[in-house]
């Protein structure tokens, strides 16, 4: 069953399941829709209505998920914040619902962890994996790609995107997408080299770690015009691999976005 703690305040018509419990002063809004051992630690804030939680994440002191957007357009409308398993958000953590604009909702997936002060706006879509550390910055309509790992203070842009195995800087000003498999950091940010201590971590092979740390210097260090010329030397030398082809897909989406940020072709 599930144990809340007297002093604690949850809405009646929110749905707790077995084993989660609410600690002293925290605040369960209505709508809220809580799964199995998952830990709302004293002074947390979960929001509704529209906010889900999967199984097994902690809520620490002072975080605030599933609350309303900070978008001047937001007028009340119901939206979703969904979350995963195995989720960490530390202390002062804030997770916004969507806007109907963006879609009406934000994802979080599974086995994030959050650190402290981290921001994750409306609209945001964070995968699996993830780490933002203290006092990262996500604003509205972000998606931080599976296993991206972005250190402190960092801040993407509205409609950025930090692809797979991304590894950012502290302090990095992100106003472009960040490729898959990549460091990058500075201000302004600029790619540096491949996360290749991230991808043996995943189980990538050495081999291809090293496809890709050819392919890097053919697209981010040689003076090719354009990136499509960059993968057509890559062809013709014939460099390829998994992680290479999902480079190429992943500046072929940037192509057809604006300002180097692919998801602006969403805005509505």
């Amino acid at each position: 069953m599930s144990r809340i703690h007297p002093l604690a305040y949850v809405d009646p018509g929110t749905e707790i399941g077995e084993g989660t419990t609410v600690g002293a002063f925290a605040v369960v809004g209505p709508g809220v829709r809580l799964g199995c051992d998952n830990e709302i630690r004293p002074h947390a804030c979960v929001s509704g209505p529209g906010t889900t939680m999967g199984d097994r994440n902690v809520v620490f002191e002072g975080a605030v998920v599933g609350s309303a957007p900070q978008d001047k357009k937001y007028a009340g409308e119901p939206t979703m914040a969904v979350i995963g398993n195995d989720n960490e958000f530390r202390e002062h953590v804030t997770v916004h619902r969507g806007t109907v604009t963006g879609g009406g909702i934000t994802t979080i997936g599974s086995g994030n962890m959050f650190l402290v002060g981290a921001h994750v706006a409306h609209d945001c879509e964070v995968g699996d994996g993830v780490v933002l550390a203290n006092n990262v910055l996500l604003a509205g309509h972000v998606m931080v790609e599976d296993r991206a790992i972005v250190n402190g203070a960092a801040a993407m842009h509205h409609f950025g995107t930090i692809g797979t195995l991304a590894y950012v800087g502290g302090l990095t000003r992100l106003v472009r997408d960040v490729p898959p498999f990549m460091v990058v950091e500075g201000h302004p940010a600029r790619t540096v080299k491949v996360n290749s201590v991230g991808l043996a971590r995943s189980g990538v092979p050495a081999d291809r770690i090293r496809i890709l740390q050819r392919a890097f210097r053919y697209v981010f260090r040689r003076r090719h015009a354009t990136w499509q010329q960059a993968f057509e030397a890559l062809d013709a030398d014939a460099v390829s691999s998994p992680e290479v082809e999902r480079l190429r897909s992943f500046f072929d989406a940037m192509s057809r976005g604006k300002h180097g940020r692919s998801r602006e072709a969403m805005r509505v």
